[in-house]
């Protein structure tokens, strides 16, 4: 067991993929998911980029026209820990079958009760990855961004996702790279200097390095991992993608045509 691994082992008895206190975090803030000025503002900002992204990793892996309204036509999508719906509803205006699931089940209703006036048909389901596996559920498309540093056991966590993913299929992650730096800005300034964030959104001990995720997905079936990151510019207060993975970062990976879906 490496390090990492160690850091990131739970207490004996907890559930690997799912930390309770985290759930109800994010429930008692779940009436501000749609406020781009609230609690979630950071989420609201860095959309633009994640969405690029998975767009862009989408329509190279199924080989789709770059031009097109609507590219994800035809494809299925799960969005993981989709919170009140700031990923599923861009995916499905992109024309993607979208299923979306959260453990929180005010997560889930405030989800619903956003997409469903708009006439967005997508699944919301108050339910777990291993509740789809169980199912045995695949798709084109799996998204799972800023979920990540939230699990007390990552690699099993990834595993379960990947088991998610088809022959063919494409993997997209974000989340936070573990470097002082993540921890000076993604922690300290976001949460306690800047208040972007709640206080104790975020523990340096759960970030990620790309090193280990890349590491994770390819334990579980997945390939090619790509990476870039998302980096803030103060001055015109504008969230992009970039070169530089220091603190948040995107990862994309595929699931080899001949490999089979489910656990490895």
């Amino acid at each position: 067991m490496t390090a990492a691994e160690r850091s990131h082992k739970p207490p004996s008895g907890a559930d690997p993929t799912l930390d309770t206190e985290e759930v109800k975090r994010f429930s008692r803030l779940a009436s501000e998911w749609w406020d781009p000025q609230g609690k979630f503002r950071p989420l609201h900002q860095i959309g633009p980029p994640r969405l690029s992204f998975i767009r862009d990793k989408a329509i190279e892996t199924f080989s789709r026209d770059a031009k097109a309204l609507r590219p994800l036509k035809g494809l299925t999508a799960l969005d993981i820990g989709c919170g009140g719906g700031l990923v599923a509803e861009p995916l499905a205006r992109m024309g993607a079958e979208v299923t979306a699931i959260d453990p929180s089940e005010r997560n889930i209703a405030i989800a619903k009760g956003h997409a469903e006036p708009q006439g967005l048909a997508i699944d919301y389901r108050a339910q777990r990855v291993e509740d789809l596996v169980a199912e045995g559920r695949a798709f084109d498309i799996i998204a799972c961004l800023e979920v990540v540093e939230h699990v007390p056991d990552p690699a099993k966590f990834v595993a379960e996702c990947a088991a998610l993913v088809r022959p063919g299929g494409l993997a997209v992650f974000s989340t936070i790279n573990r470097t002082f730096k993540a921890w000076a800005l993604a922690i300290v300034g976001a949460e306690y200097v800047l208040g972007w964030l709640p206080r104790g959104t975020h523990q340096w001990d759960r970030f990620v390095t790309p090193e280990d995720l890349a590491r994770y997905a390819e334990a579980a079936g997945l390939a090619a991992p790509h990476f870039e990151g998302i980096t803030y510019n103060p001055l015109q207060d504008v969230w992009s993608r970039s070169p530089d993975t220091s603190v948040n970062y995107l990862m994309s990976a595929t699931r080899p045509p001949n490999s089979r879906v489910g656990n490895v």
